[in-house]
């Protein structure tokens, strides 16, 4: 079963959305203050976060914070519909998805399973590992080595990435990124995977000869050139 953190101050609404994950056999354990939240985030119980942005004391930018210091648990942040500034903050500091409030709550659980399904096949034979240039990629544990460390990622960096690897050399479209990595479609102004590009460009560096590994490729999407 996947279980659920779900860190908002709307006590009427984590109530709501405890009743409909729980119809789908997800379960939800639900806390009305950041600090808590960040807490029992840290302590290994769930699989998954569901954070709102707008709270009282520590806000949900914050909660990240504290949880991104020690841990890559997903996390799908809750904005303010419209409000495009708090979706890419969240995102730059590690969110691996956004809903906007109102949400329709069938969004909610397709977002939680597409994660749930990314995030499962670390326990699930993913084949040998797979060395592409400066970049070996380890399917089974979700993990990898760029010019031999680890990087520290999101599990939807971790996805997009391999997507890329995967392509190595080849351009890969932006819609079949969301489909590939994220697990949904691309839907008109939604900037998810020109956020989770900034920030893996930003823990991989540049090449030798000071180019991104990442490239884009105007109007079609993004290319990975691995180095040698």
């Amino acid at each position: 079963m996947l279980n659920v953190l779900m860190i908002d101050d709307d006590i009427e609404l984590c109530q709501m959305v405890r009743e409909y994950l729980s119809a789908e056999d997800i379960g939800i354990q639900t806390v009305h203050d950041g600090e808590e939240g960040a807490k029992l985030a840290l302590a290994g119980q769930a699989d998954l976060v569901i954070l709102d942005v707008m709270m009282p004391r520590i806000n949900g930018f914050d909660t990240l914070r504290l949880i991104r210091a020690s841990s890559q648990i997903p996390v799908i942040m809750l904005t303010a519909k419209g409000d495009e500034i708090d979706r890419i903050i969240g995102l730059e500091l590690g969110a691996d998805d956004y809903l906007a409030k109102p949400f329709n709550p069938r969004e909610l659980v397709a977002r939680l399973r597409a994660i749930q399904r990314r995030t499962g096949q670390r326990n699930q034979p993913a084949g040998e590992t797979l060395l592409v240039g400066n970049i070996i990629i380890h399917p089974a544990e979700r993990m990898i080595a760029w010019r031999g460390q680890a990087l520290d990622i999101t599990s939807s960096e971790y996805s997009l990435l391999e997507v890329l690897i995967r392509n190595a050399g080849r351009v890969v479209s932006k819609a079949d990124l969301f489909e590939q990595a994220l697990g949904r479609a691309e839907s008109r102004y939604d900037r998810s995977i020109d956020v989770h590009i900034s920030n893996l460009r930003a823990k991989l560096g540049l090449l030798d000869d000071g180019r991104s590994p990442i490239q884009t490729v105007r109007g079609v999407g993004y290319q990975l050139i691995p180095g040698e």
